[in-house]
C-alpha cells in the first residue's frame, strides 16, 4: 500500500475501485489526453491502468497515487513513479519514471507542481541518489514547466509510438523542494 502524502492543499492516497468513475471521466476527456496518447481512454483501459498502479506498489514498492483536494475530497488527478518498460530510445531501464495527469477542473491552480514536488521528495527518500526521468510531448508546455520547477531538465529529444517526445531527467540531489 502506498503511504498517504499530505501537502498544503492535496492528499495523495492509494487508488481504490471506487475511483474508477472519476478516473475514467478524467482519462476520457480529449483535453486531458491530447498530449498523452492523443485519444481518450476507455473505461476498460482506465481499469487496466488502475490495476497496473496497484501492481507497481505490490511488486516494486512504488507507483502512482490518486490525488484529491484535502478540503473537499474531490479527485483532481494522479501522479507517481512507474517502471513501464517502454520501448523508447534511449531506454529508461532501471530509471524510475515520474508521471502526472490532472482533471481539467484542477488545472491552472498549481496542483501539479504541488503534487509532483511531493512525489519527487518521496522519491528522493525512496530511491536515494538515483536519476529519475519523465517523458513529455513537446507541445505540453504546462507539464514542461512543472517538470522544470521540480528539478527536471531536458536530456534528449526522441520519439515514442511515432510521436515526438522529450526525455527529461532529474539528477541526484538536484531537487530543492521548492516550487
Amino acid at each position: 500500500m502506498p503511504p498517504v502524502i499530505e501537502t498544503q492543499r492535496l492528499r495523495l492516497r492509494s487508488h481504490v475501485p471506487a475511483d474508477l468513475d472519476v478516473s475514467a471521466a478524467m482519462w476520457g476527456d480529449p483535453a486531458v489526453t491530447r498530449f498523452i496518447g492523443g485519444r481518450p481512454f476507455t473505461r476498460e483501459e482506465v481499469w487496466a491502468r488502475m490495476l497496473r498502479y496497484a501492481g507497481h506498489w505490490l511488486w516494486l514498492n512504488y507507483g502512482f497515487w490518486a490525488i484529491e483536494e484535502t478540503n473537499t475530497g474531490r479527485f483532481v488527478g494522479e501522479a507517481g513513479f512507474g517502471d513501464f518498460r517502454r520501448q523508447i530510445d534511449p531506454p529508461l531501464t532501471d530509471i524510475p519514471e515520474i508521471g502526472w495527469v490532472f482533471a481539467p477542473h484542477a488545472q491552472g491552480k498549481g496542483y501539479a507542481t504541488e503534487a509532483v514536488s511531493a512525489v519527487v521528495a518521496w522519491g528522493e527518500e525512496r530511491f536515494g541518489p538515483v536519476r529519475t526521468a519523465c517523458i513529455i510531448d513537446p507541445g505540453n508546455t504546462a507539464s514542461i514547466r512543472v517538470a522544470e520547477k521540480c528539478g527536471y531538465h531536458e536530456w534528449q529529444r526522441t520519439e515514442y509510438h511515432g510521436s515526438p517526445t522529450i526525455l527529461f531527467v532529474r539528477n541526484p540531489g538536484s531537487f530543492t523542494g521548492t516550487s
